[in-house]
């Protein structure tokens, strides 16, 4: 089986050298030229994933098209707002064979569109039920070290799902199927947001009883949102909902918490992305977030105000006041 894995950040990395210590033959495409200088020469992703030894079967290369051609799987793991730019130049490689995998975690800005949509507009209608999407709660860099980890995959198929599902379990990593596309790109996607507004409660010190409580009403507005998108609520109780949230609102390795936590702290936005080499996908898709909530009037005050505090300079300490003086109301009354 030949895959081809597309982005080269902790979390494509951390996916092709577990499906190269599998046994299977990776190519992966690498955007920056001394990244792939480093796998290739050192066998360590040493800007993105420090301290790992990777596969000797992994291929490093900058040429996307010999990553993409002739695959039995392809494997799209690069930020939200660059993928579709990325898709356009690998869309016409892949052939009823192939197995088209998502794990970017994002919303699209202009057209709120996740991956699987952006997909279904570049792909032939042929291809399209090949398309599947991977989301769970995963650091890289655990799965890596092959800290035991359990995800979902979603396909519109469902022997697709289970293709993939055998593709990538390992006896660390465990998948799940589904066939709730959208719900789990929207779990992964959303709980971004949240776990931004965590890193902020933090960042000012307020403990632990309001990181829960955020956690909780943010995994309440996320279902909300789901629901009118199309989703399956119980999605956002499952890997890729709750699960997802509750690790990237709580581990340090997570960048949406980090850049919470130094704006609770004091920093500037633009200080803090400045300083980053990796993507915190929580930023852009907040605003991504916010804007479909305005359109279709739909209640996420978390989402507002992160929003808010993103780019419109909101002082967390008012932006908190706000959110504990919203009106009383039933906590299941939705």
């Amino acid at each position: 089986m030949k895959i081809g894995v597309i982005g080269a950040g902790a979390w494509g990395t951390a996916l092709a050298d577990l499906l190269a210590n599998k046994g299977l033959d990776v190519a992966l495409w690498v955007y920056e030229k001394d990244v792939c200088g480093d796998i290739l020469e050192e066998r360590e992703n040493k800007v993105f994933l420090p301290g790992i030894s990777l596969s000797p079967n992994i291929r490093p290369s900058n040429d996307l098209d010999y990553v993409a051609a002739d695959k039995d799987v392809l494997l799209l793991v690069v930020p939200s707002h660059i993928f579709r730019s990325v898709a356009v130049q690998m869309v016409h490689h892949p052939t009823e064979r192939t197995l088209i995998v998502s794990a970017t975690k994002g919303i699209e800005n202009k057209t709120h569109l996740t991956a699987s949509g952006i997909l279904k507009q570049l792909l032939p209608p042929r291809l399209q039920n090949r398309i599947a999407v991977l989301s769970g709660p995963s650091f890289a860099k655990e799965v890596a070290k092959k800290t035991p980890t359990a995800v979902t995959v979603a396909a519109f198929d469902p022997e697709v799902a289970r293709s993939v599902q055998n593709v990538f379990a390992t006896g660390y990593f465990r998948v799940y199927t589904s066939d709730d596309v959208h719900g789990v790109e929207l779990g992964g996607a959303l709980k971004n947001v949240i776990a931004v507004a965590a890193g902020i409660s933090d960042g000012l010190g307020l403990g632990y009883n309001t990181r829960a409580a955020l956690i909780t009403r943010g995994a309440a507005e996320s279902q909300r949102l789901g629901k009118k998108l199309g989703a399956n609520p119980r999605t956002f109780m499952g890997l890729a909902g709750i699960g997802d949230l509750v690790l990237t609102c709580t581990g340090k390795l997570s960048r949406n918490w980090t850049v919470g936590y130094k704006i609770g702290q004091g920093m500037k936005l633009e200080a803090i992305l400045s300083d980053m080499r990796t993507v915190a996908e929580g930023v852009k898709t907040t605003r991504s977030v916010y804007n479909i909530s305005r359109k279709m009037r739909i209640e996420m005050p978390i989402t507002e105000q992160v929003y808010r505090m993103l780019f419109e300079d909101l002082d967390p300490k008012e932006a908190l006041q706000t959110l504990m003086s919203r009106d009383l109301k039933h906590e299941l009354d939705e």
